[in-house]
């Protein structure tokens, strides 16, 4: 009997599940609920609902930060808990996996995810540099001799990454994602209203009247959180163009990457991006008007693909139904 394949998109906000004839059949906050005597209590969408609320014995957090695992421990519980979700914790054979990884990750950083997922249950385990793994799940054709520019945002990395042939040819890694955005966000607005917020009400505000653009015609929104000079509940109203100053400073940080990758592009590839324009991937790429803003930064057509939050999760499961092709050209192992 062959062993389940299973592709996991590990990122830093959320964790999606691909299965190859069956999509994606999980897709849960990385977040994970532990007692104070370091026994996991709660693995996704469970454990978010704790952030916040949690009484000094229990702790809820994202093991990992920046696309990479910070807590190695909580981590392996965390890919068993999705491996036994979706294999069933009483199994015959054990399941081959491949997991995304950002492209800027060191050997130590690859070596920590392939061990975790080995002792967590797998029977082998493989890696894929994300925005080869973004490409793939978005139809890009990466194995042609042309130059594919593929921007993934994530919650804690923005890969940027020129791919041609099935290989990267320029990238660049910056630790900056979604989960920048909601801080920036509560930084901005703990300044100028002196009000603390969480970073759930930060990515609500992101999610409904963020835009990377101001607006002529703006929403607003109504916040609550707590006045840091009374200690008491407060309710405010923060404009859409509020929250275009104060991600700004970020959003330029990631065109400043994505400029980096194309000043180390031959001049064929160069032509060829002109032409194609750049691929956006990643739930942050979901943001309003962000394609404009590159489109307008950079002079190149920006595209946002169709579920680009999926694109990784996809191309992993992709990449694992073509695996021996996979393994001599795209994946490192």
């Amino acid at each position: 009997m062959l062993a389940k394949r299973i592709g996991i998109d590990l990122g830093t906000a959320n964790v999606l599940v691909y299965v190859p004839k069956q999509g994606i059949v999980i897709n849960e906050p990385s977040v994970v609920a532990v007692t104070d005597d370091n026994r996991v209590l709660a693995v996704g969408d469970e454990a978010k609902e704790m952030v916040g609320r949690t009484p000094d014995t229990i702790t809820a957090y994202r093991p990992l930060r920046d696309g990479v695992i910070a807590d190695y421990r909580v981590t392996e519980a965390m890919i068993r808990y999705f491996i036994n979700k979706v294999s069933g914790s009483i199994r015959l054979s054990r399941p081959e996996i491949m997991i995304s990884v950002p492209a800027g990750a060191n050997s130590t950083e690859k070596r920590a995810v392939i061990d975790a997922a080995k002792q967590a249950g797998a029977r082998e385990a493989y890696i894929i540099p994300e925005p080869v793994a973004a490409a793939i799940g978005a139809d890009v054709p990466i194995d042609t001799a042309a130059g594919n520019l593929i921007v993934d945002i994530g919650g804690g990395t923005t890969e940027v990454a020129i791919i041609s042939l099935g290989g990267i040819v320029a990238a660049n890694s910056v630790r900056i994602g979604g989960n920048r955005l909601d801080q920036a966000i509560a930084e901005y607005i703990r300044k100028k209203y002196g009000l603390s917020i969480g970073d759930q009400t930060a990515e609500s505000i992101k999610i409904e009247i963020g835009s990377a653009i101001k607006q002529d015609k703006e929403k607003s929104m109504e916040i609550k959180g707590r006045d840091m000079i009374a200690g008491l509940p407060k309710t405010i109203n923060v404009s859409a163009n509020e929250i275009t100053e104060a991600i700004g400073n970020e959003l330029d940080k990631i065109i400043l990457a994505i400029k980096s990758v194309l000043e180390q592009a031959p001049p064929e590839l160069s032509s060829d991006i002109i032409d194609r324009g750049m691929v956006m991937t990643g739930g942050g790429s979901l943001l309003r008007n962000l394609d404009k803003l590159f489109t307008k930064s950079l002079g190149i057509p920006c595209h946002v693909a169709s579920d680009a939050l999926l694109c990784v999760a996809k191309g992993t499961g992709i990449a694992l139904e073509n695996l021996d092709d996979y393994k001599k050209s795209a994946l490192a192992r």
